[in-house]
């Protein structure tokens, strides 16, 4: 009976050396196993993920239409005061300064040394949209008026080819030391100016000037009422007086037949050229520009309805 249970004890299987055990691993010939696993339960865990990764992936897919169902690709589905760009647009100078001064609104350049030429690159590439429109987008452009109906399958053209001295070929006048400097109006999907029109009603802050342009309109041409005016002017007792005249081109605002922006094809937000035909020379020049409508108000901390820039010319 002892001789038995001493049969019974665990015998040490025989020690192999590491080859001989990776080789074993790889394959064993006596169990039929390959990398520790039999052909069976190979073929079962390969099947396992197979359909686990078909399912997470047909999960995900079937989530991702779902999600694509929600979505209006024209349409944002947050608009106005209900998104996180609001309801009051805002308004752009171009030239910007270049990008290593990026806080800058400093627009200043030396005659006697013709280093405009920044200036009026940065002025070319903005305005190539304009000067050049997208031949795919051809059929959507119409030249527009105060008539125009509203299409929302069509876009106003913008065409900047009548606005001297403020062209490309004259470099934008900045070489006779009286720049033009271009506004441009944010686009808000879906905003529509309320303008102002009535002259009875006019902002009080409004200056002189543009309510006696206003005025002028409403007795020649009472349908370009429909615009989102827009100011230049000193802002300080100085600047008024170093500012010199200004020309508004190709008028003095935004037309009410470039709204509401509906992501159409071939939209350009809408510009003016504002040039300043004797700024004095060797002086800082500060100056803000405001659109006016009902339903814009300015507030220059937050950048809206109006912008601020300097502008200072060395001889």
């Amino acid at each position: 009976m002892a001789d038995k249970a001493k049969e019974e004890f665990y015998t040490r299987p025989p020690k192999v050396g590491g080859w001989q055990s990776f080789k074993t691993f790889l394959w064993n010939s006596e169990t039929n196993q390959f990398l520790g696993r039999t052909f069976a339960s190979w073929a079962k865990i390969l099947l396992f993920y197979v359909c686990f990764y078909t399912g997470l992936i047909s999960f995900f897919f079937g989530l991702m239409a779902l999600f694509y169902q929600t979505i209006d690709f024209t349409t944002p589905k947050w608009q106005q005061s209900s998104s996180l760009i609001g309801s009051n647009p805002g308004l752009g100078f171009r030239p910007m300064p270049p990008d290593s001064h990026v806080e800058s609104t400093l627009i200043w350049y030396k005659m006697a040394e013709r280093n405009y030429a920044e200036w009026t690159t940065k002025l070319d590439e903005f305005l190539k949209p304009y000067r050049e429109p997208d031949p795919q987008y051809e059929s959507f452009i119409q030249n527009c008026d105060y008539d125009t109906a509203d299409n929302v399958d069509r876009v106003c053209k913008i065409d900047i080819s009548g606005w001297s001295p403020c062209l490309k070929d004259s470099n934008y006048n900045y070489h006779t030391g009286a720049p033009c400097i271009f506004l441009k109006l944010n686009k808000i999907f879906g905003w529509m100016p309320e303008f102002y029109n009535d002259t009875e009603h006019l902002p009080e802050n409004m200056p002189q000037d543009l309510k006696n342009h206003i005025n002028d309109e409403k007795k020649h041409n009472p349908k370009a009422l429909n615009t989102v005016w827009v100011s230049c002017e000193g802002e300080n007792p100085a600047d008024v007086e170093n500012i010199g005249s200004i020309q508004y081109i190709p008028r003095r605002g935004f037309p009410g037949y470039y709204f509401p922006y509906k992501n159409q094809k071939g939209y350009l937000s809408p510009i003016i050229a504002i040039w300043f035909e004797k700024p004095a020379s060797g002086v800082l020049i500060n100056i803000e520009c405001k659109a006016w409508a009902h339903n814009i108000q300015h507030d220059r901390a937050e950048r809206r309805g109006s912008v601020h820039f300097e502008l200072m010319i060395d001889h």
